[in-house]
């Protein structure tokens, strides 16, 4: 694909990004339109548990199921630049704003890797704090993934 996007000029790339952020923003896909990929995810990851996604404004949580029980919904997309599967930021663990976090690993082309659905009791055994971030970072690495309350969705 890149050989047929070469012809283009970076303002008509950017501006290419733009009609498919509002596309994708229209057909429901994304819930804004800044970068894709947190949107996206919450996006599957409701449709594959059956959730109901909140309000953009609410915090600490992002979805919740029929019992009422609150998700927060992380997306991390691997590329060839970048491979990396630490998490956005989780703040606030300590007041419990959510009951499980599901992360969801995407490849390069959107397809889904890998998703993993956790409770919030291991999330701090399993995270660092960040002053800096004001909050705890997660990889999707490692132990965590081998913890017996961790269940793989996909």
């Amino acid at each position: 694909m890149k050989n047929k996007l070469e012809k283009f000029s970076e303002f008509e790339l950017l501006s290419l990004y733009a009609l498919l952020i509002e596309e994708l923003y229209e057909r429901g896909l994304v819930r804004t339109t800044n970068n894709p990929v947190a949107d996206y995810g919450e996006y599957v990851v409701a449709k594959k548990l059956k959730l109901e996604l909140v309000r953009n404004s609410q915090k600490g949580y992002d979805a919740v199921d029929s019992k009422k029980k609150r998700y927060q919904i992380k997306a991390r997309r691997h590329t060839e630049r970048n491979k990396s599967t630490q998490l956005g930021v989780i703040r606030n663990i300590e007041k419990k704003p959510f009951d499980f976090l599901v992360a969801v690993m995407f490849s390069a082309d959107f397809s889904i890797k890998e998703m993993w659905k956790m409770p919030i009791g291991i999330i701090k055994k399993y995270s660092r704090f960040s002053s800096h971030q004001n909050g705890h970072i997660l990889s999707l690495k490692g132990k965590i993934l081998e913890d017996s309350k961790t269940v793989k969705v996909i």
